[in-house]
């Protein structure tokens, strides 16, 4: 089938869950791997029915790491491949998401977060899905507040993924993958859709982990096409050869990192509301986007001058725009479903140069607005 059959262009009604389905579609996934688990089946389910439809493979996994290991090998095989999870099971996933860094394998997983062993809204993994794979790495990792970003963030994740050659999260929680909203899918046409670089080299000329600068991509030969590649999670010189030597070592994880990190200007996109004349600045990111938004009315209601900054993007961390928010604002307030993991960064940056507050609850639930004024108020006055 062709590329527009993959776009079912036009306004839904539709599940967060559906809509990574059909964001991966757009992108033009043709392969996902995974094991049942809630909140996240509908991802699975989805893709069960529309991927085969479209020319795509869908493969169910004995387990996680099963299924972050496919993901990984049809990636090396020139597909774009996806995974998608809950909390419990991403834990089960981190060997895999460690091998995919350091092969440089491009691929998308979503975590759909929930509270430990309960079907239950949290963002306790918001550290986990930045560090939780072993070895020095910087992933990217993007945070959508509704079912329509729930379908742009998956899109633009592999897009990313396909740019930089690494696994990226997409995170949402069990309040946002469940529920329904408006979803509007343009033309195929309007959509940005990126590819990994292919080489142009012969086999023998070819250097699989040789990038063109310091912070730079390597590009890309499939398995199977005459390329002969060790894809080892060992240090590994820029022929794919195991490297014990120190400098090898170094120069392979400073690009690695350094391809994500030095780019994050790129990359960690966030949106401003009412920040202009704030005194007070929330920051949020995915749901807790939404009632925070709310506090923000609530309190200009009230004659407090308060403002938002959404965090798109959490990983890699936003360093500059959480400078800029607090030369220009009294407070910051950081906003989410934890016990205040975020919030860490988030003071470490602002550094003194603002008062830091958290509105911070792990109890199955958003905030409401009115949590987040209280906080607000207590903060002003």
């Amino acid at each position: 089938m062709g590329f527009e059959s993959r776009v079912r262009t036009g306004v839904h009604f539709m599940q967060g869950n559906y809509a990574a389905v059909e964001g991966a579609l757009a992108a033009g996934c043709d392969f996902f791997a995974g094991y049942p688990i809630t909140p996240a089946n509908e991802v699975s389910e989805g893709m069960a029915r529309r991927l085969p439809a479209v020319g795509g493979v869908f493969f169910q996994g004995e387990d996680e790491l099963c299924s972050i290991y496919a993901a990984g090998a049809a990636s090396l095989a020139g597909a774009k491949a996806m995974t998608a999870t809950a909390s419990a099971g991403f834990d089960y996933m981190m060997e895999g998401i460690e091998y995919a860094v350091a092969i440089e394998a491009p691929l998308v997983i979503a975590d759909v977060m929930r509270c430990r062993g309960e079907n239950f809204a949290t963002q306790a993994d918001i550290m986990q899905v930045r560090w939780g794979a072993a070895g020095d790495h910087e992933m990217i990792v993007l945070a959508p507040s509704t079912v329509q970003e729930t379908f742009d963030f998956t899109l633009l994740a592999f897009n990313l993924a396909e740019q930089y050659r690494t696994p990226v999260i997409v995170i949402s929680e069990m309040s946002l993958a469940l529920m329904r909203e408006r979803l509007e899918i343009p033309e195929a046409s309007a959509l940005t859709v990126v590819n990994r670089k292919r080489t142009d080299k012969s086999p023998s000329d070819y250097l699989p982990f040789q990038a063109a600068s310091e912070w730079g991509v390597p590009d890309f030969a499939e398995l199977g096409t005459g390329y002969r590649v060790i894809h080892s999670i060992n240090p590994h010189d820029e022929r794919g050869d195991i490297e014990w030597e120190p400098k090898a070592f170094e120069r392979l994880y400073k690009r690695i990192t350094g391809k994500v990190r030095e780019n994050r200007k790129k990359i960690s996109t966030t949106v401003r509301y009412d920040l202009d004349d704030a005194e007070i600045a929330l920051v949020a990111y995915g749901s807790e986007v939404r009632p925070a938004l709310d506090a923000v009315r609530l309190a200009r209601e009230k004659g407090i001058k308060a403002g938002l900054l959404k965090i798109d993007v959490p990983w890699p961390f936003p360093e500059e725009a959480i400078q800029e928010l607090a030369a220009n604002a009294a407070a910051v307030i950081t906003v989410e479903m934890n016990i205040g993991r975020y919030a860490g960064e988030v003071e470490r940056a602002v550094c003194g140069k603002a008062r830091t507050a958290r509105a911070t609850k792990n109890l199955g639930t958003p905030h409401t607005p009115e949590e987040i004024l209280a906080v607000i108020e207590e903060v002003r006055s």
